[in-house]
């Protein structure tokens, strides 16, 4: 998969963590970089995903737990709240409309 561009990224990035969140009990930091690079989203560093996660937390959508690490100190651990799901499906919903408006208006330059 090719590079994807950096600030669609960051502006999908909410999205991204709950869509993964959503299918795992638990992540963490680490985990969640490697499962977004091995998407293809290569270009996402800890200092972009880390207040992402936060700003997740204070809008009630991820709750935080620390829990302890393997062989070293513990970690931050991830899960996706019922409100967090509940954005998920909106979110979904209103990226597919997106996603197909701009299909389309790309398309028109192809005819």
């Amino acid at each position: 998969m090719g590079v994807v561009n950096g600030s669609w990224a960051r502006a999908a990035l909410p999205l991204c963590l709950l869509g993964i969140l959503d299918g795992e009990p638990r992540s963490y930091g680490y985990a969640l970089l490697s499962r977004l690079a091995d998407a293809g989203l290569t270009g996402v560093k800890a200092a972009t995903l880390y207040p992402a996660l936060t700003r997740l937390e204070e809008e009630g959508a991820v709750e935080v737990e620390w829990g302890a690490g393997e062989g070293g100190p513990g970690r931050k651990y991830y899960r996706i709240t019922e409100e967090g799901r509940a954005r998920l499906r909106r979110d979904r919903a209103a990226w597919g409309a997106f996603t197909r408006s701009v299909a389309s208006l790309l398309a028109e330059g192809d005819a």
